[in-house]
C-alpha cells in the first residue's frame, strides 16, 4: 500500500491498483474528477472539481448504511440506529477508512494543501470517498454504489472496539484512560484559515502530556479526531504490554 504522503500518481496502472482495490468499475475522466480537491482545481485554471460528485455521495452513503443497519440489527430502537449511523457515516470513520485503501496517495491537490498534509486531513479524505461512491453510482449503477458502501465501512464493523470508539471517541479515550490512570483528558484547539473555510487543530493531552492532534472543519471534529487518535494509541499500546 502507498503511503498517504506521497505525491498523488496519476498513471494508468496506479488508478487501475486502486479501482481494483475498491472493487469497481469507473471511467478514467470520472475517477479522476473524485480525485481533485477544489485547492487543485483552483491552481489548474478552474477545472473541475469533486464537490458536487461528493453531494452525491453523501446521499448514497446514508442510505445504504441505513437499509444495513435496519436489517441487520431488528433489535434496535431509532435512537440507537441514529447513533450507529451517525458514527459510520462521520467524518472521523470515512477518514479512518480513506486510510485503509490507501486513497490519500490518489489525490490531486494544490501546492497549499500539498504542503500542509491534505493528504491525511480528515476532511478531504472524507469528502474524497464520497466523491467516489459518487462517481461509482453515476458510472456503474445503484447496486454497484451500495456494495462499494457495504465493502469500505466493513472494516468498522469487524473492530467491535474500534467501532465503539469511533461512535464516542472523546468518552471512549477517557474510560480507557481512567482505567490506566492516565487521569481526564483535556483538549487544546486553535483555528486557521478565513472564516469561510476554517480549519480547526485540536491537541488532546493527558495530564501535561500531548497524546495525539486532530484537525477537522468545526472545534469538535478536531476534538474528536484527537480523541480517536489518542485512544487508538493507548489501547495499542495496552494490548502490546499485555502480550
Amino acid at each position: 500500500m502507498k503511503s498517504v504522503n506521497q505525491p498523488g500518481p496519476g498513471s494508468d496502472s496506479d488508478r487501475a491498483d486502486l479501482l481494483s482495490r475498491l472493487q469497481i468499475a469507473v471511467s478514467p475522466e470520472l475517477l479522476e474528477l473524485a480525485l481533485t480537491h477544489r485547492s487543485y482545481a483552483y491552481e489548474h485554471g478552474g477545472i473541475g472539481n469533486n464537490e458536487r460528485l461528493e453531494f452525491l455521495g453523501d446521499s448514497i452513503l446514508g442510505q445504504a448504511v441505513t437499509v444495513m443497519l435496519y436489517n441487520e440489527n431488528p433489535d434496535l430502537d431509532e435512537g440507537d440506529l441514529a447513533k450507529r449511523r451517525a458514527s459510520l457515516v462521520s467524518t472521523v470513520a470515512l477518514a479512518e477508512v480513506a486510510r485503509h485503501i490507501g486513497l490519500g496517495a490518489h489525490l490531486r491537490l494544490g501546492r497549499g494543501e500539498e504542503l500542509t498534509g491534505g493528504r491525511d486531513k480528515h476532511s478531504i479524505l472524507a469528502d474524497t470517498v464520497e466523491a467516489v461512491i459518487g462517481a461509482t453510482y453515476l458510472d456503474a449503477g445503484p447496486d454497484a454504489a451500495t456494495g462499494l458502501v457495504l465493502r469500505l465501512i466493513a472494516p468498522l464493523l469487524d473492530n467491535p472496539d474500534r467501532f465503539g470508539a469511533a461512535m464516542d471517541p472523546k468518552t471512549s479515550l477517557q474510560e480507557l484512560a481512567a482505567s490506566l490512570g492516565r487521569g481526564l483528558p483535556s483538549y487544546r484547539v486553535t483555528d486557521s484559515g478565513p472564516d469561510h473555510d476554517k480549519r480547526f487543530h485540536a491537541t488532546v493531552f493527558l495530564g501535561d502530556d500531548p497524546a495525539a492532534n486532530g484537525t477537522g472543519s468545526s472545534k469538535k471534529q478536531a476534538e474528536m479526531a484527537a480523541a480517536l487518535e489518542a485512544w487508538s494509541t493507548l489501547s495499542t499500546a495496552t494490548t502490546a504490554d499485555a502480550s
